[in-house]
């Protein structure tokens, strides 16, 4: 995970999502999923993002999705709320599930909170994170599986190889696998092993 600011909301979010979202809560009581009014605001949450998940940090091709950081199942009072939106792969959406704010947010995250070990593309969490979240942080990498989960390490992989193979630049890395290219960039410093 790495840093990012809460996206603002676009101008027509409320007459186009909230207004009937409250509208559909009001004449469906029954605890049903929610009328899908967010999707058409997906494109503001991924550039809001740089186009990466806001759990994995990397750069998302497939569109991802539109994680309600507080689930619909817990609090369906948010489920038209911008404020509780996050972007998201589909694949961590699916991980984190109802997990809710036992999960780090992404937009609570500091600088260099967590890195990726070369070269098994590991995530663990460094002492940057502040002793007060640490348990939580613990609880996020376990519970998103992001330390060691094998897709998210094919995910990395890919990423990775391509930057070894000449075909995408350290810059481009750095848009792409933010983390990764600072693993790279601090292999690369003298005195560290590789």
């Amino acid at each position: 995970m790495i840093p990012v600011k809460p996206v603002p909301e676009p101008p027509d979010f409320g007459p186009r999502a909230r207004q009937p979202g409250a509208l559909w809560l009001a004449s469906h009581p029954e605890p049903e999923r929610p009328r899908d009014f967010w999707s058409p605001f997906k494109h503001v949450l991924h550039q809001g993002f740089g186009e990466r998940c806001g759990y994995a940090a990397m750069l998302d091709l497939a569109g991802g999705t539109v994680d309600h950081y507080i689930s619909v199942a817990a609090r369906r009072d948010l489920a038209y709320e911008w404020s509780n939106y996050r972007f998201a792969s589909a694949l961590m959406n699916g991980i984190k599930g109802g997990a809710d704010d036992s999960v780090l947010d992404p937009y609570e995250v500091g600088e260099d909170w967590f890195e990726i070990l070369l070269p098994s593309l590991q995530l663990v969490a460094t002492e940057r994170v502040p002793p007060h979240l640490r348990e939580k942080a613990a609880f996020t990498l376990k519970r998103l599986r992001l330390g060691h989960d094998e897709r998210l390490i094919r995910w990395r992989q890919s990423l990775y190889d391509q930057y070894r193979r000449g075909l995408l630049p350290l810059e481009g890395l750095r848009e792409y696998a933010p983390l990764i290219a600072r693993a790279v960039e601090k292999t690369s410093q003298p005195g560290v092993r590789r």
